[in-house]
């Protein structure tokens, strides 16, 4: 898997070069209709993280890998994608119909309350793809065609407005959530939960076969979070009914699973990056979690 592709990367790799008004390092958003974005019609999305997030309007059949999961779409789907989680998309149809934005952490910074990956539809372990009915893809349609007009304007507050679109977007997803999921922390033990998992979700995605996890085993992170072993495995276990030993296995083989699907790495190199020290017993994890040995998985 290659390092995050940057805006840098974007822009050369899909419309030929950066922008004139491009400045590094400094809030960035824009937006783009999907068929002005391809060099020769030809679309290539490689699996990576990005250094920025993206809200996509698609349609068409399409084919979604995010993280281990793949998602096929048919027909207008609202997308959200958080630049720590890798994807990469097939197009399973001649149409590349839609409309897309991207934005930098930092242009919302001090705008919001907490982080974008605080939001449901951003969340790493949340829900990326909305499908639409005709009626709100017009929605979301309008809101789409006002980011375009705004972007092309002079007015001095323009990136205010640009701003509230995207949050008009968001809240558009959070409004199909049901209520109980938006809400994550009733108690403490959900509390340390998420903290938990949050801090899981940061040693991935693993991006090169040096990179090596620090953190293996329910004791590891108990001394991240300062708190007794005991204290942190009840309250996994009451938030989510599984161990903490199994949470990190499933998430593990979730990686594993991405790793062999999608680099060439060689078996050892990728149990090596998981923290298993002889590929034997990467072997025997895997078989456990998935009832297929390494090179089977990746072979079918």
């Amino acid at each position: 898997m290659k390092t995050a592709e940057t805006l840098e990367d974007f822009y050369r790799q899909k419309l030929n070069g950066l922008p004139a008004d491009y400045q590094q390092g400094i809030g960035h958003f824009n937006v783009f209709r999907t068929e002005d974005c391809y060099n020769n019609g030809q679309v290539t999305v490689h699996y990576n993280r990005r250094d920025f997030y993206k809200v996509a309007l698609v349609r068409g059949n399409n084919r979604y890998h995010y993280a281990d999961r793949s998602i096929d779409v048919d027909g207008s789907t609202l997308m959200f994608f958080n630049p720590q989680v890798p994807y990469t998309y097939e197009p399973l149809s001649e149409t590349k119909d839609g409309v897309f934005c991207i934005f930098t952490e930092s242009f919302f910074k001090e705008k919001i309350r907490g982080s974008l990956s605080d939001w449901p539809m951003f969340g790493l372990n949340g829900k990326p793809g909305y499908v639409l009915s005709a009626e709100e893809d017009a929605e979301v349609s309008a809101i789409f065609d006002k980011m375009l007009n705004e972007i092309a304007s002079d007015y001095t507050y323009k990136f205010d407005l640009l701003r509230n679109y995207v949050l008009e977007l968001a809240h558009f997803a959070m409004k199909r959530q049901p209520t109980e999921n938006l809400y994550k922390h009733p108690d403490a033990n959900s509390r340390i939960t998420t903290v938990f998992m949050e801090l899981l979700e940061r040693q991935f995605p693993i991006e090169n076969p040096a990179q090596r996890l620090s953190m293996r085993s329910a004791n590891d992170y108990a001394s991240q979070l300062s708190v007794h072993v005991n204290h942190l495995n009840r309250a996994v276990k009451s938030t989510t009914g599984k161990t903490t030993t199994a949470i990190i296995a499933e998430r593990l083989a979730t990686e594993a699973r991405a790793l062999l699907r999608h680099t060439n790495w060689n078996v050892s190199e990728i149990g090596y990056s998981l923290g298993f020290e002889e590929a034997s017993h990467f072997n025997n994890f895997f078989r456990k979690h998935t009832t297929q040995t390494p090179t089977i998985f990746r072979n079918v």
